[in-house]
């Protein structure tokens, strides 16, 4: 058979450090350039990007918009690529060679597939590293709550530079809303596996780069950054139900799909706005049970010691308390030597200390 024609849609926004770095991991991959389109879109840069995509005329069509977030992007997009496979990288990560290849073997295995994930590794500021992959290969629809759960469990690997799909799945999806200026591809790839099978390949093929413009006002407690990412998570557990109610997706379905959005902006909301500390211990205990079903005992216990504050502080105090502590080394240093972090058990997690 044929290897089929790939797009490679790159979405940029003031990444003028880092595109150049994108773009040749994908002009170095092992198909043939005539194989592959590459489209990428400025989404309003203001830094010179696309000064920088310029210089790898012609073997990328530089699409300039005004900046509307990543949802916008995609839509503008999309309709360019002329792939049969859709292939999507942020601009400022990059692939693994051979990501293609391997991504398209997975496409070419099975007509089923509509979707292909993978595993990654953060780059952190320190140069550190973090590697998270799925133990084993997965293959999945989601047709009913039990795979909703599987869908969940494994939707990290399904990020922006970690999805290809087929380009007739991305038809079938349709637009994404524009009021998703990030988390847009998390709208995508969730109605993708509600109608088409998705493999998660064993393996990290992707870089995610952690820097000061993707982390900063995260880890700083910026009010107005965890207010902006809420008010996106709320619009995107709406659309997305709004999207399973129309395409008739079963009720127990859509609940489990939506229940890890919704916590998740359930959190920010406590986070940036305040709540009674009812909500704080209703939201946590949701968080343990939707993400660390299979954390140990030990780490249960530890998460129920680690509430008690917020059975008496207001929600914004006590995750300002969370935040802090987590800040402190004789902190991180538990965590790391007595009680790690729980992770998933599909996931193979490897870190290696920075240099």
């Amino acid at each position: 058979m044929p290897t089929p024609f790939v797009t490679v849609l790159i979405d940029t926004y003031n990444h003028a450090g880092f595109i150049a770095e994108a773009i040749e991991s994908v002009l170095q991959q092992d198909i043939p350039t005539d194989g592959m389109e590459i489209l990428v879109v400025d989404d309003g840069s203001t830094d010179g990007t696309a000064d920088v995509v310029r210089k790898f005329a012609p073997h990328v069509r530089l699409i300039s918009k005004a900046n509307g977030g990543q949802a916008s992007a995609f839509n503008a997009g999309i309709p360019e690529a002329r792939g049969e496979i859709v292939a999507f990288l942020d601009g400022d990560d990059w692939w693994a060679q051979g990501k293609l290849r391997k991504v398209l073997a997975a496409f070419d295995g099975d007509a089923r597939v509509g979707l292909v994930g993978h595993g990654f590794t953060e780059m952190h500021l320190d140069g550190g590293q973090r590697t998270e992959a799925a133990r084993g290969w997965t293959q999945f629809r989601v047709t009913s709550a039990e795979t909703a759960r599987q869908f969940r469990m494994v939707r990290g690997f399904l990020g922006t530079s970690r999805m290809a799909y087929r380009r007739e799945l991305l038809e079938q999806i349709g637009s994404a809303p524009e009021a998703l200026r990030f988390e847009a591809d998390e709208y995508l790839f969730t109605v993708g596996a509600l109608l088409r099978d998705v493999v998660i390949l064993p393996e990290s093929l992707t870089f995610y780069r952690l820097h000061d413009k993707n982390l900063f006002q995260f880890t700083s407690g910026d009010a107005a950054a965890v207010r902006a990412k809420q008010k996106v998570l709320a619009a995107l557990a709406s659309a997305l139900e709004q999207t399973m109610w129309q395409r008739g997706v079963a009720e127990d379905v859509a609940r489990v799909v939506l229940e890890c959005v919704q916590v998740e902006a359930d959190h920010l909301r406590l986070v940036a706005d305040s709540g009674w500390p009812w909500e704080t211990v209703a939201t946590e205990l949701k968080i343990m049970q939707v993400f660390h079903r299979d954390a140990s005992l030990q780490q249960h216990l530890f998460s129920y010691l680690r509430m008690l504050p917020a059975g008496f502080l207001p929600a914004r105090t006590y995750y300002e308390w969370r935040r802090r502590l987590s800040t402190l080394s004789v902190y991180k240093n538990f965590r790391r030597r007595v009680l790690p972090f729980p992770v998933p058990e599909h996931v193979e997690r490897r870190d290696k200390a920075a240099p």
